[in-house]
């Protein structure tokens, strides 16, 4: 049974993160179409590059993020575990694709994880360790403070960029800045390689320690398999979402969007790179794109779909441990049988 679900668990994974790339990487270069500063065609092929370069440096991330993440029942009862979690993250990514909300597969993905875990607890097999610490430093607090401070930091940083280019022609400014968002869109979209591939290796490097696979050190297959599944995700392409941010949630012009992009790929960068700390690139770079649309004179933002946006982030962890819980308490009598 065990390698069944071992197979089981790296499908899922291979779909989950063509889902991530699927419809998180859409919102690294929304602006950058919107504006005009890319064409889709292009835009599309450079966020698969960058976010393929970003998922292949994040794997030595990877080792660090699975050892302090959480610790899975050894054999059946934790590969069924990161099943129903990785299976509750994809149908929850497809829903909220289809409604054209960007929302973050991390928190899905934990949330997933916390219900299945509850529910193996339940049946009476062993506990998963790090659930709580999990839910905290990777739902909780991004939740709260990730946009939050995404949204303050790209309202404030339109000041001094305004300041700075208030004696230049207009459509110098906008040609300039549309330059700038070119490289904003490809360091987005790298620092979203960086976070998500993360995470995916390390759910497989977790599968691996739950089989009883795992030897040590990075097999080459997961890397290639995380980066060659978020890349494809990417070419794919998930428009639905990259219309939501580049139409519907506020109009900017190059400068605010070139604000929004750099601000969001610094905090992603910090986020990997110096925190070992998960950064959402749905939230980060929704609500740094509402900050820098809220910087002008006059309002633009859809504050309505600002709210239901909010409603979704909030529900994102409950809906998908709700799901993930019933998949667990499914698959529980097939692990005793």
């Amino acid at each position: 049974m065990s390698i069944l679900l071992f197979a089981v668990v790296v499908l899922l994974a291979a779909v989950f993160s063509f889902l991530n790339g699927f419809r998180d990487v859409s919102t690294a270069v929304a602006l950058a179409v919107r504006t005009r500063a890319l064409t889709p065609s292009i835009a599309v092929l450079m966020a698969a590059f960058f976010n393929c370069l970003g998922a292949l440096l994040s794997s030595w991330l990877a080792i660090a993020v699975s050892r302090t993440w959480i610790s899975l029942p050894p054999g059946d009862n934790g590969l069924s575990i990161l099943a129903a979690g990785l299976a509750s993250g994809s149908i929850w990514g497809v829903l909220t694709w289809w409604r054209g909300i960007p929302s973050s597969s991390t928190h899905a993905l934990v949330g997933g994880l916390a219900g299945a875990a509850l529910a193996s607890v339940l049946v009476g097999n062993n506990a998963v360790a790090g659930v709580d610490r999990s839910l905290l430093f990777q739902v909780v607090l991004p939740l709260l403070i990730s946009p939050l401070v995404a949204f303050v930091g790209a309202y404030l940083l339109v000041f001094p960029v305004t300041w700075m280019a208030r004696y230049a022609q207009p459509n110098v400014i906008n040609k300039n800045f549309r330059r700038s968002q070119s490289v904003a869109a490809g360091a987005v979209a790298f620092g979203h390689g960086l976070q998500d591939g993360q995470r995916i290796s390390a759910v497989l490097l977790i599968a691996l320690i739950a089989a009883g696979y795992y030897d040590g050190g990075m097999p080459l297959w997961v890397i290639i398999l995380t980066a060659g599944t978020l890349t494809l995700g990417t070419l794919f392409g998930g428009w639905r979402i990259s219309h939501t941010i580049g139409h519907r949630l506020t109009r900017v012009d190059p400068l605010r969007g070139s604000v929004a992009q750099i601000f969001s790929a610094v905090l992603l960068f910090i986020g990997a790179i110096g925190l070992y700390w998960p950064v959402s690139t749905t939230h980060t770079v929704t609500a740094a794109v509402i900050g820098a649309g809220e910087n002008q004179d006059f309002a633009t933002t859809n504050r309505r779909l600002v709210i239901r946006i909010l409603g979704y982030w909030v529900a994102t962890p409950l809906a998908t441990a709700t799901v993930a819980f019933i998949l667990q308490l499914a698959l529980s009598p097939l692990l005793k049988s």
